[in-house]
């Protein structure tokens, strides 16, 4: 009998072609990058950067693997010292994060700096690497429902009854986590971070560090554009970029399960700010959202 064979495009079966002796390489896969993002809870300038952050791995996270990183932004406020901010007390932060607000139109309240301070940023850093290390990508949930909670409503993330309702909300057990970030594991777990941060040179937050197969890097500083992110992968990887499309809105509310502020519409799909009201009664049905207010600024909720 002759060798047989079907066709997966024609469903032909019949006499198959000659067999190749030429050697095929299953290991060839599309080169990918690391993205090291270096940040803090408590980083002000990182709450600014999510928008652009969020457009960033929406439209080009086939390029890269994301690991975040803790900085350790404020271990306690003995002998702590911010001179290129002003920083030198609590109160010092209310002013600079309300110049962060304003200028990225990411709500920030702040008060708490005056009246209920928070201690340190290491608590809310060691439940980060608890549920890191037992729970993926949990922990970017965790990140962004602590960055909510302290910039945008004022809660004291520095406290365990809030971590706890924190982690709660996305689904694990807030008291049993929370329990776990006071052992001297949550701290290892927590320096080995602080390592690689001084190996790469991260001394200021946020910074992104994109780093290819062959261990080459590019680094990041600061709330940049999404055009500085988007030229330094491209320039890692030594290739021309392709996004992809930016989700429609009715999946990206439906699949985060969070607010959406005004400005991370805008930015996600280039809308002025007078726009986005009126995009947003375009794209999603009737009684499927409800739009809100804080600070000045509007946001999404799914129903």
């Amino acid at each position: 009998m002759n060798n047989m064979s079907c066709n997966l495009e024609t469903g032909i079966c019949g006499t198959a072609e000659d067999s190749s002796t030429d050697i095929i390489d299953f290991n060839q896969q599309v080169k990918k990058a690391t993205l090291y993002y270096f940040t803090d809870p408590i980083c002000s300038h990182c709450w600014a950067l999510e928008p652009v952050l969020n457009r960033f791995i929406e439209q080009y996270g086939q390029y890269f693997r994301t690991s975040i990183v803790m900085g350790g932004l404020l271990q306690s406020w003995r002998g702590f010292s911010d001179r290129s901010n002003g920083i030198q007390k609590p109160s010092d932060v209310a002013e600079h994060w309300k110049e962060v607000g304003i200028h990225s139109r990411m709500p920030i309240d702040g008060s708490l700096w005056h009246n209920n301070p928070i201690q340190s940023s290491y608590p809310a850093s060691r439940v980060f690497k608890i549920i890191q290390a037992n729970h993926g990508m949990k922990s970017h949930d965790y990140l962004r429902k602590a960055r909510e909670a302290v910039f945008a409503f004022n809660k004291n993330i520095g406290e365990e009854q809030v971590l706890i309702e924190i982690v709660n909300q996305i689904g694990l057990d807030g008291a049993d986590i929370v329990e776990q970030a006071g052992t001297e594991h949550a701290q290892q777990l927590l320096d080995m971070d602080f390592d690689l941060a001084r190996r790469f040179g991260a001394t200021g937050f946020p910074t992104v560090v994109l780093v290819n197969e062959e261990n080459q890097g590019l680094k990041v500083v600061g709330a940049q554009a999404l055009q500085a992110y988007v030229t330094a992968l491209s320039k890692i990887l030594n290739e021309n970029l392709t996004p992809a499309s930016a989700p429609a809105l009715h999946d990206w509310l439906r699949r985060e399960k969070r607010p959406i502020f005004s400005k991370e519409i805008e930015v996600m799909y280039d809308l002025q700010k007078e726009a986005v009201i009126s995009f947003v009664q375009q794209a999603l049905p009737d009684n499927s959202y409800r739009v809100q207010e804080i600070l000045g600024e509007v946001y999404l909720e799914s129903i």
